[in-house]
């Protein structure tokens, strides 16, 4: 099978598994306790004003109307209307998706820039101070909870030295690259890099801890299999045995784990985003859970049901193109 055959398959699969998350979303909506009339009506809406804005929400229709149309209006990337908010919910979700994909993203930078480092080093020098000082540093990166940590590094390196912002989002990155190109002005990517350094450094710090356990046991495997021993009594180099070989076999299940993660990142970045008044998807998600506003609702659990498959489908395509016998 060759590659974009490949590819193509993939693909296919994932429309048909979004097309399962819009459906099972659409659902919720009619299984879950609570009308959403009620915190679109004042409360003291007479029965007349209440099936006035039923109509208009289109809850009187029948389901698979409503459905069909709902299917529709998504296609032409239509999410619905809120009516709580009274704005369109695309343009709300699609105006909060950068901040929280730029912070799933920079914290698997710090993820895999740490880890994949620290997991060598742990399994090449096994028994070792450096050894010791990987694992322990993996346990309580593990052992760490997320909101604690963010508060920690609130009140020790913004509070107390001021070496950065405490919260919010001082500028987006497409800005900030944008003022780098045009104007050759520096300011606005330091400024990113201020604001978004504690917050990806929280979120990342667990995967961090997982992935370089993984990487150690997958190293220590790789290392003690006949084709290393060969490598090594034909000559070869031993930083070219442990990191053309070894390593590039051990990536595999780190990358397949690596996406998940980051598909997990984008969808639950909520603890972080409220630490440091994060405007994200995961605090619009749960302002819009508390409210009921179900346009809202349905639209950020799509777009982070399609991240998903757009990160498995990366994360397949790197793993054909690490071990090309994965499309045969």
């Amino acid at each position: 099978m060759s590659m974009g055959r490949f590819l193509f398959k993939r693909s296919l699969q994932g429309v048909f598994v979004v097309w399962g998350v819009v459906t099972a979303v659409f659902a919720l909506r009619y299984v879950t306790p609570g009308n959403p009339i009620t915190f679109v009506a004042p409360l003291d809406a007479s029965q007349q004003l209440r099936q006035q804005i039923a109509r208009e929400l289109g809850l009187t229709r029948p389901f698979y109307v409503q459905y069909f149309d709902y299917l529709w209006g998504l296609v032409h990337f239509d999410m619905g209307y809120s009516y709580i908010r009274g704005v369109e919910a695309s343009g709300l979700i699609f105006a909060r998706l950068p901040a929280t994909v730029e912070l799933a993203v920079a914290a698997s930078v710090v993820a895999v820039v740490l880890s994949i480092p620290l997991g060598v080093i742990s399994a090449t020098r096994r028994h070792e101070p450096a050894d010791y000082a990987a694992t322990g540093f993996s346990l309580v990166g593990i052992s760490t909870p997320n909101f604690w940590l963010g508060i920690m590094l609130v009140l020790v390196l913004a509070v107390q030295f001021g070496l950065f912002p405490t919260s919010r989002r001082g500028i987006g990155l497409a800005p900030a690259v944008a003022m780098l190109v045009t104007e050759f002005e520096i300011s606005g990517l330091v400024n990113w890099l201020a604001h978004i350094t504690l917050p990806a450094i929280t979120l990342g710090t667990y995967f961090t801890a997982l992935i370089t356990r993984l990487t150690r046991s997958g190293m220590l495997d790789e290392l003690g299999k006949p084709y290393v021993r060969a490598s090594r009594a034909k000559g070869l180099p031993e930083t070219l045995v442990r990191y053309k070989h070894a390593l590039r076999n051990t990536l595999i299940p780190v990358i397949t784990v690596l996406g998940l993660q980051l598909g997990t990142l984008i969808g639950g970045a909520v603890i972080t985003e409220a630490v440091f008044a994060w405007p994200g998807l995961g605090t619009l998600l749960i302002g819009a859970i508390n409210a009921r506003d179900w346009p809202l609702i349905q639209g950020s659990l799509i777009v982070i049901g399609v991240g998903f498959v757009l990160i498995n489908i990366l994360v397949d395509a790197l793993y054909a193109y690490i071990n090309p016998q994965v499309v045969h």
